[in-house]
């Protein structure tokens, strides 16, 4: 499971190091991917693979399916950690998630999230106004 916050500077080849408690769970190969909210989506190659077999499940007669389908697929790559302890992220993910320079490196449960650090604070700092309000809507989920 991921989890904590770190920030790291990504460098000008598009080499982000990833945090040393993430590194063994992520194992040799995973994806990343474009994620919601203009951040970048990393999962293991695991989860990947049931998150692939869900997505593969999604009616083609469906607009938003299909759309979901090009937009979540059509970005993903799979990626490696170096010696280093660094990722090499692909420019068109980077112009995506408007990174530049420095990152948050995010652990959500089964993924991890790299955003900018200037949209990361932007994010949690709307966010943490509506907290109260978001966590009384999640007992519409069964939370």
């Amino acid at each position: 499971m991921f989890m904590g916050e770190y920030k790291h500077n990504i460098d000008s080849k598009g080499r982000l190091i990833m945090p040393a408690k993430f590194r063994d769970d992520l194992g040799e190969s995973f994806v990343v991917t474009r994620g919601l909210d203009q951040c970048l989506f990393v999962y293991p190659d695991k989860e990947w693979r049931i998150l692939e077999e869900k997505i593969k499940k999604l009616p083609l007669n469906k607009k938003d399916a299909r759309a979901f389908s090009r937009f979540f697929f059509s970005g993903a790559t799979e990626c490696e950690v170096d010696k280093q302890g660094r990722i090499n992220l692909p420019q068109t993910l980077t112009t995506y998630a408007a990174i530049e320079k420095a990152c948050a490196i995010v652990g959500v449960s089964n993924r991890i999230e790299i955003w900018s650090e200037e949209q990361w604070e932007n994010y949690m700092e709307a966010s943490a106004d509506t907290f109260s309000e978001i966590a009384e809507n999640m007992m519409d989920f069964d939370f």
